[in-house]
């Protein structure tokens, strides 16, 4: 393991990206996913998010796993910061639990996956890849396509989500198109009646549809890259 650089050696943005970091991990007990951090910060870029975040690696103020969306770790407590922040890191050795792999679905255009939720296998993961979510209330699902892909979300990468029937404006969301007996995996966001399915890669165009024609299944918590 590196030895930490001087924490004001860093740039303004790397510092705003600890502090986020300390804060989130002492309020939620999991760390932020890379698009929280840069709407925290001020970052549109999930690129150079993911960037500042791997000078934080090489800094040793940070490590990283990218097995899994939340897969940071904070390894050094920040300067004038109580020790109640530092004591709330995330470890990677959490006991594993399991979630119901419910099949796949396409990120990309919709395509005829599946229409209900029937287990097919399980699959392991960390406590912290659930936030608070019990695990009765999880299901995972295997991702077909790339147009999340700038949302770090790839062809043959598991979602792991929590099952839900609403969504706020910006959740990644599994929705369910009954009109088109589509799946697909998105963006959230509602307009009045009308709901826009938003890809994360600019060669993909937006879904639109009724309200009444999109039922929202689940929301992303986290994301599992296979050994490839």
């Amino acid at each position: 393991m590196k030895s930490p650089k001087e924490f004001n050696s860093l740039s303004k943005r790397q510092k705003n990206m600890l502090v986020y970091m300390e804060d989130y991990v002492t309020l939620h007990g999991y760390p932020p996913t890379i698009r929280e951090i840069g709407e925290a910060t001020g970052i549109n870029s999930t690129s150079v998010v993911n960037y500042n975040l791997n000078k934080l690696v090489d800094a040793g103020f940070l490590e990283r796993s990218d097995r899994v969306s939340r897969g940071m770790r904070l390894i050094k407590a920040l300067p004038n910061r109580d020790k109640k922040s530092a004591s709330k890191t995330i470890q990677f050795t959490e006991a594993a639990v399991r979630v119901q792999l419910y099949g796949q679905i396409v990120a990309g255009q919709p395509l005829p996956v599946y229409n209900d939720i029937n287990a097919q296998d399980s699959i392991e993961v960390t406590p912290f890849m659930l936030g608070h979510v019990d695990t009765t209330d999880a299901f995972a699902l295997r991702v077909k396509g790339d147009s999340m892909i700038d949302a770090l979300i790839a062809d043959g990468d598991i979602v792991i989500l929590r099952k839900q029937e609403t969504a706020n404006n910006g959740d990644m969301v599994a929705v369910w198109l009954p009109e088109r007996g589509e799946t697909t995996l998105k963006y959230f966001y509602r307009d009045g009646e009308r709901i826009r399915l938003q890809p994360a890669n600019p060669q993909f165009v937006p879904i639109e549809v009724s309200a009444a024609q999109c039922e929202v299944q689940g929301k992303v918590l986290s994301v599992i890259r296979p050994a490839r």
